[in-house]
């Protein structure tokens, strides 16, 4: 039995395999997932679990090089940014629509799915590299 970390089996095996450059998400409870791509639902209800939950037992499992949000993040959820900020400080940021932030879901390896319900929380991550390049 694995003594720490994520236990959910399903997630837990879908980080081991990310490779450098791959992209998957951590979404809200209402986020579109597009067919086809694997989606890991840990919401369970509204709040649970919560976004920053599921991110710290991620971000203590993976290396992030860099992220996407929506640019509505800043004006509607402006103390998730600061959160998504102080957690992924050297990590290389990009904005773009919400509507954009759909589109590039498409191409992302799988999603997280958490209890969230505040405005603009989902986030497209970068795996990056747990080793000096």
């Amino acid at each position: 039995m694995k003594k720490r970390g994520i236990i959910n089996a399903q997630l837990a095996g879908l980080i081991a395999g990310l490779g450098h450059k791959d992209l998957f998400m951590i979404a809200d409870g209402g986020m579109p997932i597009p067919k086809g791509v694997e989606l890991v639902d840990l919401a369970l209800c509204g709040g649970v679990p919560t976004y920053r939950q599921v991110m710290d037992a991620v971000l203590g499992e993976t290396e992030v090089e860099a992220y996407t949000l929506a640019e509505e993040i800043v004006e509607k959820n402006p103390k998730l940014l600061a959160y998504i900020r102080e957690k992924l400080p050297d990590a290389d940021v990009e904005m773009i629509s919400h509507v954009e932030l759909k589109k590039m879901s498409g191409d992302i390896k799988f999603a997280v799915r958490t209890g969230e319900f505040t405005p603009y929380p989902n986030i497209i991550l970068r795996a990056g590299v747990a080793f000096p390049a």
